[in-house]
């Protein structure tokens, strides 16, 4: 969406940034013509990227997760550093059954 002038000074005069309201935008809630992110949802919003954080750090504690996807559907899943090429290569490779 186009920033007016208007809009620009008003940040400048205001101490709000580019990046303040880009996340209004993306999780305020509407009120007519108007995005309010207010205290209340502020910190439900920080509370949900803890939760986040957490997952994602458990995930990085595994070296990363993959998901294998084949016809609109979730075939497997494995942490990233399980599969060891050298393993395959050697031979010790598991059969699919």
């Amino acid at each position: 969406m186009a920033r007016t002038r208007h809009l620009h000074k008003r940040m400048n005069q205001r101490g709000i940034n580019a990046v303040l309201v880009d996340l209004v935008c993306e999780y305020g809630m509407e009120d007519g013509d108007r995005l309010i992110l207010d205290r209340k949802n502020t910190t439900r919003l920080l509370e949900e990227i803890g939760r986040v954080t957490k997952r994602l750090e458990r995930i990085r504690s595994k070296g990363g997760i993959v998901v294998v996807e084949a016809n609109d559907a979730q075939i497997t899943t494995y942490a990233l550093d399980s599969y060891s090429a050298s393993k395959k290569k050697a031979g010790v490779d598991h059969e699919i059954h």
